[in-house]
């Protein structure tokens, strides 16, 4: 009865946009991120770029600090500090901008974006990406706030440094703070204890990330996030992962991905959506095999892709959320207004 009623339900949102004429500009926006999907929206409906639309969406999330997971000021590493990761891609030139560990400069996407058009390569990673940046003309600052400092203090002092990332190492992670220590002795064990998991959640680890296509029929997708909180420093995610955090071709279309990013970088997911549907698959059905390829060997962990075709048509799927749905933002030229999407997750 449950399947019977979760095809029901995700069946009419695979097929919104089902029509002859290509749904076309439309942007599509993880969890419930209404101004960065309206200001994308103004962009295509002004016949803006898609990139543009991904670049500026992005950014008021980064400003406004979405659920305290995008931007500055949140999920402040094991160290206190908040760095930050992003991507764009570019469906029409399948070229990739993408920023990892990005610190002390607050627009992630604007610097991936930068590095799509004035460099020949794609990723950039931690104080080098800043001194990029800097070149750039972006301005260095602080990423931390009142409220990231009092979140690490808290879990540094009042919690013992509980939960965080660290196994098979001296002293016992479950127990104490670091500098932590390689175990020599292999048959020596410390595993992380299952009340000491780490949560995410879209309060932990939400990205915001985007899909776009423009007037013209181009197609781009794009991340933004400070990742993890209490992460080991250096860490990066799916999100700056091409294929990963987000994946776009102008030939199929394109696709976005949301979650524990540890996990879900090793299988791809956005790529593996984008490459279902050139398969011929439907993008529910798509969103669906690239989240279930990764529960099949992660059955506990969460998260969402969001796939769209090149004719715009839609659809998302989740998993790990509980009993809670899975919300996704669609502004296209088919309504006034925005609508918030939801989907059962598995």
């Amino acid at each position: 009865m449950f399947n019977k009623f979760r095809l029901l339900f995700v069946f009419s949102i695979s097929l919104i946009s089902l029509n002859c004429a290509p749904n076309r500009p439309i942007v599509i926006t993880t969890w419930n991120f209404v101004n960065s999907t309206i200001s994308a929206w103004e962009v295509l409906k002004g016949g803006g770029t898609a990139l543009d639309a991904i670049e500026i969406g992005a950014s008021v999330c980064e400003d406004q600090q979405c659920d305290g997971t995008v931007g500055y000021g949140g999920s402040p590493d094991e160290d206190g500090e908040t760095t930050l990761d992003a991507l764009i891609m570019d469906g029409r030139t399948m070229n990739v901008g993408a920023v990892g560990a990005l610190r002390r400069i607050k627009n992630a996407i604007g610097v991936a974006r930068h590095i799509l058009e004035n460099t020949k390569h794609s990723i950039l990673v931690g104080s080098q990406a800043t001194q990029f940046a800097v070149q750039m003309g972006f301005n260095e600052q602080s990423l931390t706030t009142l409220e990231s400092k009092k979140l690490w203090t808290t879990w540094a002092n009042e919690h013992n440094c509980q939960p965080n990332f660290w196994m098979n190492v001296k002293p016992d992670p479950n127990k104490y703070c670091g500098p932590y220590h390689h175990v020599y002795d292999k048959n020596v064990k410390i595993k992380g204890k299952l009340q000491h998991n780490i949560k995410f959640d879209r309060y932990n680890h939400d990205t915001i990330g985007m899909v776009a296509i423009d007037t013209n029929g181009d197609i781009a997708a794009g991340t933004s996030t400070n990742g993890a909180k209490y992460k080991i420093p250096g860490r990066i995610g799916d999100s700056p992962i091409p294929g990963s955090g987000a994946y776009a071709d102008n030939e199929v279309g394109a696709a976005t991905a949301t979650g524990d990013g540890d996990i879900m970088l090793r299988f791809l997911p956005s790529f593996l959506a984008v490459e279902e549907m050139r398969r011929g698959a439907t993008p529910l059905n798509a969103a669906e095999t690239a989240i279930k390829r990764i529960a099949k060997h992660y059955s506990n962990f969460m998260g969402a892709v969001i796939a769209v075709n090149k004719n715009g048509n839609y659809s998302a799927a989740c998993h790990g959320l509980g009993d809670l749905p899975f919300p996704f933002v669609v502004y296209d030229s088919s309504h006034k207004e925005y609508l918030i999407q939801k989907v059962k997750c598995s």
